[in-house]
């Protein structure tokens, strides 16, 4: 593990780090001009790059945890609406331009479960949802249970992933063949499928290559 974030790590922080560089120069160019325009535009590119690096390090930092068995459940009582309501207000400002969430939540009102395992598997779907959809596009996110289940699915109109691939979504380090210049260790779906199952769920999808993917999480009410 330690090898492999060393390898990713050299080459994953470069460009983020070039880019939070280059854009800190220019800002304090634009600052003396008096051009905030320009200034915007430059701190966005680097609130969008700390993002990426502060991603890299929590996959790491969870898979660690993961394996070693460190990571405790602390099951508390959720209100479902607001906990998606409050998801959805912290991750808005992350999302490529012009992207947008559609949420819909029916059904389960209560979870017993642990919020900050939940936040961080709601996290990783709609950020990846996100990346592999193109500006402009709307990302679903659909909460729905019965008496003894919550379900809830990340939808987008994305890239989706090609048929032989499908089969290798959750093993750790892989992406996709179609991930081109998208930026990402490979570890956020098995980092989840993980997060999912200590929760006593599970995950599962469907994807039509080029159309878009969905990811439907199941987790017991109790």
């Amino acid at each position: 593990l330690k090898s492999k974030f060393v390898s990713i790590a050299s080459h994953e922080f470069r460009t983020p780090l070039s880019t939070i560089m280059s854009s800190a120069a220019l800002i304090d160019q634009y600052n003396g001009r008096k051009e905030h325009e320009k200034v915007t535009k430059h701190v966005q590119r680097i609130k969008t790059s700390v993002n990426h690096l502060t991603g890299i390090l929590n996959d790491f930092l969870s898979l660690g945890k993961l394996e070693e068995g460190k990571i405790d459940v602390v099951r508390e009582l959720i209100a479902v609406p607001d906990f998606f309501k409050e998801v959805e207000e912290e991750i808005i400002s992350t999302l490529k331009e012009g992207q947008h969430l559609v949420t819909r939540c029916e059904g389960a009102k209560e979870i017993y479960s642990d919020a900050r395992i939940l936040r961080n598997i709601l996290f990783n779907l709609i950020s990846n949802a996100s990346k592999y959809s193109a500006t402009g596009k709307p990302i679903f996110i659909t909460c729905e249970g019965d008496d003894e289940t919550l379900y809830f699915h990340v939808r987008d109109e994305g890239i989706g992933i090609p048929p032989e691939d499908q089969k290798h979504m959750f093993d750790r380090f892989f992406r996709a063949s179609n991930a081109g210049n998208v930026q990402g260790t490979g570890l956020g779906l098995n980092i989840v499928k993980r997060y999912a199952e200590l929760l006593g769920g599970t995950i599962t999808f469907r994807s039509d290559f080029g159309k878009g993917s969905i990811f439907t999480v199941t987790l017991p009410l109790d």
